[in-house]
């Protein structure tokens, strides 16, 4: 499975439209070679550089989407809620809201890991806006292949 963004490489820069900095919407994501035996798909996005990549503390989460379909090929950039594919649950990030938030890093260049995990189930509709932690417990014993794309970012008044 691979999952890539035309607004940034592997490994390079998010560009500042994506963050705090910029109009702060989602990048947008296509993947590929999802199993056939996949039921859904389950995407998080964290930063576990958090705060200072110098001397990390926690891993930060940007944003938690499950039970995508199987069928579906990606994410246009600035996803609206309502735009997500049918069946689409937004889980909660670690500012206590759903939906997507963009890179903020206090200091320092951060990395940021867009986890892609295809499933042999569609999960809890009861798990509702459920954190990384409550999913990936839901999500255990399920993933049957997963794809990362890594980008990184750094304030501009950082730099």
């Amino acid at each position: 499975m691979d999952i890539r963004s035309t607004a940034f490489a592997e490994g390079a820069s998010i560009p500042s439209r994506h963050t705090c900095e910029g109009a702060d919407v989602s990048p947008p994501l296509a993947w590929t070679g999802v199993p056939a035996g996949a039921t859904s798909l389950a995407l998080v996005v964290d930063d576990p550089d958090a705060p200072d990549p110098a001397h990390p503390r926690m891993t930060w989460v940007h944003w938690v989407l499950f039970n995508l379909p199987a069928s579906a090929a990606g994410l246009a950039e600035g996803i609206a809620p309502a735009s997500l594919p049918d069946g689409t649950v937004q889980g909660t990030n670690d500012w206590r809201r759903t939906g997507w938030g963009g890179p903020c890093p206090p200091i320092g260049r951060h990395r940021y890991f867009f986890k892609l995990y295809a499933l042999d189930v569609e999960l809890p509709r009861a798990l509702g806006a459920a954190t990384s932690a409550v999913l990936e417990g839901a999500m255990r014993g399920h993933v049957l292949a997963s794809a990362t794309l890594v980008g990184t970012y750094q304030k501009q008044r950082d730099a």
